[in-house]
């Protein structure tokens, strides 16, 4: 497994926790929103809210508060007009961040992610400086239970560039433009479909092997990721089992 693996392996743990909190379905319920008020409430002409759709829905996110948010994205509810902004930033390690975020103050929130950068060993960087180190990718997260050669072959013949085992499930990567069609060619075939969203994937990875810099690191995103605002955060980071090993996430 490469150290990106394992680190969208942590992302995705993270991630059932949040949904158990609640965290996860606020996020979400923004996201379609969002992309409701930028491209339309029908999702079959807008591939951006089909995609956050069915992401809430994968979710358990019910449905009756998917179509509302949906309606305040078109105008038909009263809602907030959020701004989608992305900063760029390090972690400790020189590690590269993306992160994702969903604003209706614009100064605030730039103010207040600056704070946590800074008092939590990160910094923030120049608009473009990190931005060129990723690229956008599809992404279908497929059940573990699934057989990975019936996968691999499925995924070949609709849009599939890579297939990477994450431990719990199968990631099956594509370009975003193909991660619909994928994800139906999966479901059709018989195979259980956990998730599927666009993502940021770096094309170089930054290799942390010092314990203390990869709990620093993790504690800043988790930091970051308790922000409201904060939507989602992307990392160029490499972490090996035998680094992890010595990371105490539960410690002080």
């Amino acid at each position: 497994m490469s150290g990106h693996s394992k680190w969208a392996t942590i992302k995705h743990k993270k991630g059932a926790a949040d949904a158990k909190r609640g965290k996860l379905f606020a996020k979400l319920i923004k996201q379609v929103e969002v992309a409701a008020r930028s491209g339309g409430g029908d999702p079959d002409s807008n591939p951006t809210l089909r995609t956050m759709f069915q992401k809430a829905r994968d979710n358990s996110v019910p449905l009756d508060t998917i179509e509302r948010a949906v309606k305040r994205g078109t105008g038909e509810l009263e809602g907030v007009n959020y701004e989608n902004i992305t900063y760029e930033g390090y972690a400790p390690g020189g590690v590269a961040l993306l992160i994702d975020v969903l604003s209706d103050n614009r100064n605030r929130t730039g103010s207040e992610i600056r704070s946590l950068l800074s008092k939590n060993g990160g910094s923030l960087a120049e608009p473009g400086s990190v931005a060129w180190q990723f690229e956008r990718k599809g992404i279908v997260k497929v059940a573990r239970s699934a057989d990975e050669d019936e996968v691999m072959m499925v995924g070949i013949d609709n849009g599939a560039e890579d297939l990477e085992d994450h431990e719990e499930l199968w990631q099956v990567t594509c370009e975003p433009t193909d991660v619909i069609d994928l994800r139906a060619a999966l479901e059709e075939a018989g195979i259980e479909v956990l998730e599927s969203d666009t993502t940021m994937m770096p094309t170089n990875t930054v290799p942390v092997g010092d314990a203390t810099d990869a709990k620093a690191m993790l504690k800043l995103v988790d930091i970051l990721d308790d922000h409201d605002d904060v939507q989602d955060i992307y990392s160029n980071v490499e972490l090996d089992d035998s680094v992890m090993a010595g990371v105490d996430l539960d410690a002080d």
